[in-house]
């Protein structure tokens, strides 16, 4: 499993995206909120590695006097080929940049093997996961039920251990 650092949305910003979740589901598309988990939430995943060190948590907490932060849930992309994920892009402000950057060097001393490419600096893609694992041909209905653009903000911070199942909110 991985770990990863997670920014989580305040509750009406969380609520806003369990509807989309919601309404994806009630047009037969399998969306997160099929897992029922309770730590499953919207987020947006900051960095993520095979693994990370518990002292990651305590070099996690300067990082928290950059929230909250206001972003914008922007537009629908598709990550995948033959299997798709749903995600909504997170606009990528200089302020959600600068907070993205300073997780990275915060937890790099965490991470025996670094992060995975696509969570460093230059490469990584903000974003809310709305469904996964979707075959091509659901997305004609998936598309018309992703929602607008709509203010967010993000004030929360967690560590999530994949290995454990565990997370660990930060401050």
């Amino acid at each position: 499993m991985v770990h990863s650092v997670e920014l989580l949305f305040d509750p009406d910003t969380d609520s806003a995206v369990r509807r989309i979740w919601d309404e994806l589901s009630a047009a037969g598309i399998r969306s997160q909120a099929a897992n029922r988990a309770p730590t499953n939430r919207p987020h947006v995943t900051l960095t993520v590695a095979e693994s990370m060190d518990d002292a990651v948590d305590a070099a996690l907490h300067p990082v928290l006097a950059r929230l909250p932060l206001t972003c914008r849930i922007g537009a629908p992309m598709l990550f995948g080929g033959r299997s798709i994920t749903v995600v909504r892009l997170i606009v990528p402000s200089a302020e959600l940049l600068a907070l993205h950057a300073d997780v990275h060097r915060n937890c790099l001393p965490h991470m025996p093997d670094g992060p995975l490419p696509n969570a460093r600096p230059g490469t990584w893609t903000p974003h809310v996961t709305l469904a996964r694992r979707l075959p091509p041909d659901a997305l004609a209905r998936a598309v018309p039920r992703l929602g607008r653009d709509l203010p967010a903000r993000l004030t929360g911070l967690r560590h999530w251990d994949g290995d454990a199942k565990v997370e660990h909110l930060i401050g």
